[in-house]
């Protein structure tokens, strides 16, 4: 099994910044990508920003492309989401996800094995 524990949720303004983490323990896989996903209330769960940990290479959701970055601390097991130009509509909860193994990118939430909590946004406007 494999843990995932997200923090940095909160509430900003529009226009402000927050850094979300990630924090893996347990089981590890010889290859895996970690994701972000949020979902709004009454919404499906929306795909934002994944990295591949053997190749450390990125992929976005062109609607928060040049807006959110993806990065991560090896030693720590963590990954970040960092959230720049928050708007009213990035207002969500945000989950962590780890699919493990190699395959194509992917966006799908059902790809992905294991999930954290999640973590609440809210961006006043």
């Amino acid at each position: 099994q494999v843990q995932l524990i997200e923090s940095g949720g909160g509430l900003v303004q529009a226009g402000g910044s927050l850094r979300l983490s990630c924090a893996a323990s347990g089981r590890t896989f010889s290859s895996y990508t970690m994701a972000w996903f949020r979902q709004g209330p009454g919404q499906e769960r929306e795909f934002l920003a994944a990295l591949r940990w053997s190749s450390d290479s990125t992929y976005y959701a062109s609607s928060v492309k040049g807006r959110f970055t993806i990065s991560r601390d090896s030693a720590e097991s963590t990954v970040y989401l960092q959230m720049d130009s928050l708007k009213p509509e990035d207002t969500a909860v945000y989950f962590c996800a780890v699919r493990s193994g190699l395959g194509l990118p992917t966006t799908r939430a059902t790809d992905f094995d294991y999930w954290g909590q999640g973590t609440q946004v809210t961006v006043s406007s």
